[in-house]
C-alpha cells in the first residue's frame, strides 16, 4: 500500500468525550452518520448540500479539531469576534497519518472582512504585508489563498465560491490543483459551486436528511439542477412568486 503523506486520514467522534445524541448539531444527519461510523478522508474532500444540511458545521468541527482558528486563519490564529461555532469540534479526534505535517489554514468567507483587519493588527514577520482591504472582496480572498497556502498542509475552505466570480473560482482551483499535486497537502471544502466541487481527484459527499453520500460530479443534485435550468430558466422563473423574495 502506498505511504499516504497527507495529514489527517480519518475523522471520528472522541470516546472520552462522546456528543449526547440528542444535542445540536448530533441531531444533524450528516453529523450523527461521522460520530457513529467515522469519516475516512482522502487528499481532497469536498462537501455539497443545501443550506443547513451540515456541510459548513462538519468542515468548521473539522477546522477546530485541528486546532485553526474558527473565523479564519492557522493554528497560531487568535482573531474572534462572536462565537458562533457548534460544540462538535470539542467531542471529534483525527487520526494522522505517520509522519504527515501538522500545518494548517482555514479560510471562511462569511469571516474574511474581519479577519483581513486582524492581519493587519497582526502582521507576520516572516511574510510581506498584503493589503487585503484594499481589494476587492474576490481578489483579497484569492491573494491570501496564494500567499498562505503553500508547502504540505491541511486546507480547509468554508463556501470560497461567495467571494469568488467563475475566473476567480478556476483560479482558486489551480491553486488547490498545485497543491494537491506534491501528496504532502489535503484539502477539505464545503461548497455550493459546481466549478468548485470538479476539484480533480476529489472525492465528493453530497450531504442532506440521508448524511453523507458518495456521488460522482455529474450525479450532484447542484450539477443536474443547474442543466435544467440552464437548458429552460423560464420553467423556475414562472413558478417565483414575490413573497418567495422575501424572509
Amino acid at each position: 500500500m502506498p505511504l499516504r503523506t497527507y495529514p489527517v486520514r480519518r475523522l471520528a467522534e472522541d470516546p472520552g468525550n462522546v456528543l449526547d445524541r440528542a444535542l445540536w448539531p448530533a441531531v444533524l444527519p450528516p453529523v450523527s452518520q461521522v460520530l457513529d461510523q467515522g469519516l475516512d478522508l482522502g487528499p481532497a474532500t469536498i462537501l455539497v448540500g443545501e443550506d443547513g444540511s451540515g456541510k459548513s458545521t462538519l468542515v468548521e468541527a473539522l477546522a477546530l479539531a485541528c486546532g485553526l482558528s474558527p473565523e479564519g486563519g492557522s493554528t497560531g490564529a487568535r482573531h474572534a469576534t462572536r462565537r458562533s461555532e457548534s460544540v462538535l469540534g470539542d467531542h471529534l479526534q483525527l487520526i494522522r497519518n505517520a509522519g504527515a505535517t501538522r500545518r494548517g489554514y482555514f479560510l471562511r468567507a462569511e469571516t474574511m472582512h474581519g479577519f483581513y483587519t486582524y492581519l493587519e493588527q497582526n502582521p507576520s514577520t516572516a511574510l510581506p504585508d498584503i493589503p487585503f482591504h484594499d481589494m476587492s472582496h474576490g481578489e483579497s480572498f484569492l491573494q491570501l489563498a496564494a500567499d498562505r497556502f503553500n508547502g504540505p498542509g491541511l486546507w480547509v475552505l468554508d463556501e470560497p465560491e461567495s467571494a469568488l466570480s467563475f475566473s476567480g473560482c478556476l483560479s482558486l482551483l489551480s491553486v488547490l490543483k498545485e497543491l494537491l499535486a506534491d501528496g504532502g497537502s489535503q484539502v477539505v471544502m464545503s461548497t455550493h459551486s459546481r466549478l468548485l466541487a470538479a476539484l480533480p481527484g476529489a472525492s465528493i459527499l453530497e450531504v442532506g436528511p440521508w448524511g453523507l453520500r458518495p456521488r460522482a460530479w455529474a450525479e450532484l443534485e447542484l450539477v443536474t439542477n443547474w442543466r435544467r435550468f440552464m437548458d429552460s430558466p423560464e420553467r423556475y422563473l414562472r413558478h417565483i412568486a414575490p413573497g418567495d423574495l422575501r424572509p
